[in-house]
C-alpha cells in the first residue's frame, strides 16, 4: 500500500477510536488501535492513543469503586489533571482520542454531578463550578456561563471561577471579556487557576509560550500574568477604585520587603512575577489616571531593577 492509503485506512480507524472513547469503551478503543497498528507499527497518534487508553482503563474499577455520585465526579476531574501531566510527557499531538476522553470524562462527572443537585436546595458555590466547568468541557459553552455567571456572584474575586468565566467567553469568541477576566483571575493569585482545564487557544497558547521559556512547573502559573502583558494578551485594562489602587500599593510594598529581607530561592522565583505584575498594573493605573510621567519612570526603574530582560521586553 502507499503511504496515502495507509494514512487514509488509520485515519478511519482513529475516527471510530474517537467515538469508543467518547463512550468510555476503552478495551474496545484499544482493539481498533491494535488494528491500526498491524498496518503501521510506528504511528506515533496510535502508539500516544494505545497509552491514553491504558491511563484510562486502569481507573475504571476505582471510579465504579465509589457509591457516591460527588465522589465520583471528583475522582473523574482529579484524573483529568493527573491526565493533562501525563499527556505532556507524551508529547504526541492527539486531538480526535483528547477530544473523545474530553467528551467523556465531563460528561460522566456532570451526570453525577447533576444527581448530587437535584438533592440540594441551594447548591454550593463549588459544585456549580464545577458543574459550568463540565458543560464548557462538552462544549455547550452557554449553559457553562449560566453557570458560572450565577455562582460568581458570590465569588467576585475567587481567580479559579474568573478564568472559567475567562475561557467560556473566549471559547465563543467573547475575547474583550475574556481577557479582561484572565487578567483579573491572574492578578488575585494565579496559584489558585486551574490551568488543566483550561481549553481556548487564547490562553493554551500563552501557556505553552511560558512554558517553552523553561520555568519550572511550580512556578508557570506566576509568569503567565507577566508574558500575558509582554505577548499582547492581557491588554484588556480598567480604571482602579481608591480601594484598589491602595491594596495594589501595599501589596507591591509588602513583595519588596520580603524581596529584600532574602527570601529563599523558592520564594524568590515566585515573588519575581507576582511583583512584577503589579508593578504593570501600577503602570497602567498612573496612565490611565493621568500621572506624572514621573511616577512611571520610578516604577520602570524598580522592574529593571528587578528583572532587567523583563524591563528590555517590556519599554519595547
Amino acid at each position: 500500500m502507499d503511504e496515502i492509503t495507509i494514512e487514509h485506512q488509520i485515519d478511519q480507524i482513529l475516527n471510530q477510536v474517537q467515538g469508543r472513547i467518547s463512550e468510555g469503551l476503552f478495551t474496545e478503543a484499544e482493539e481498533e488501535l491494535e488494528k491500526a497498528l498491524e498496518i503501521d507499527f510506528e504511528h506515533a497518534e496510535v502508539l500516544a492513543g494505545l497509552k491514553c487508553c491504558k491511563f484510562w482503563k486502569e481507573r475504571l474499577p476505582r471510579l465504579n469503586g465509589f457509591g457516591d455520585d460527588f465522589e465520583k465526579g471528583e475522582y473523574l476531574l482529579a484524573q483529568w489533571s493527573v491526565f493533562k501531566d501525563f499527556l505532556r510527557r507524551i508529547d504526541t499531538p492527539i486531538e480526535r482520542e483528547l477530544h473523545g476522553l474530553r467528551h467523556w470524562v465531563f460528561g460522566s462527572a456532570l451526570v453525577h454531578y447533576q444527581r448530587v443537585v437535584q438533592h440540594e436546595e441551594e447548591p454550593d458555590a463549588d459544585l456549580v463550578l464545577r458543574i459550568g466547568r463540565c458543560y464548557k468541557s462538552i462544549g455547550d459553552f452557554e449553559k457553562a456561563l449560566e453557570y458560572l455567571e450565577n455562582a460568581g456572584r458570590k465569588r467576585r474575586e475567587d481567580p479559579e471561577f474568573l478564568a472559567e468565566m475567562a475561557d467560556s467567553y473566549a471559547l465563543i469568541n467573547e475575547t474583550k471579556a475574556a481577557k479582561a477576566f484572565f487578567r483579573e483571575a491572574f492578578f488575585i493569585n494565579p496559584s489558585k487557576v486551574r490551568l488543566e482545564y483550561l481549553e481556548s487557544e487564547l490562553i493554551t497558547r500563552l501557556i505553552a509560550r511560558v512554558r517553552d521559556f523553561g520555568y519550572a512547573d511550580q512556578v508557570v502559573r506566576e509568569w503567565i500574568p507577566v508574558y500575558g502583558v509582554l505577548l499582547g494578551v492581557f491588554n484588556i485594562k480598567r480604571e482602579l477604585r481608591p480601594l484598589e489602587y491602595g491594596k495594589l500599593k501595599q501589596s507591591i510594598y509588602s513583595l519588596e520587603r520580603r524581596l529584600q529581607e532574602d527570601a529563599d530561592e523558592a520564594e524568590w522565583e515566585t515573588l519575581v512575577p507576582r511583583l512584577l505584575n503589579r508593578y504593570f498594573w501600577l503602570i497602567d493605573h498612573y496612565v490611565n489616571a493621568h500621572e506624572n510621567r514621573e511616577r512611571v519612570e520610578e516604577i520602570l526603574y524598580k522592574i529593571k531593577s528587578t528583572d532587567e530582560n523583563i524591563y528590555e521586553q517590556y519599554i519595547n
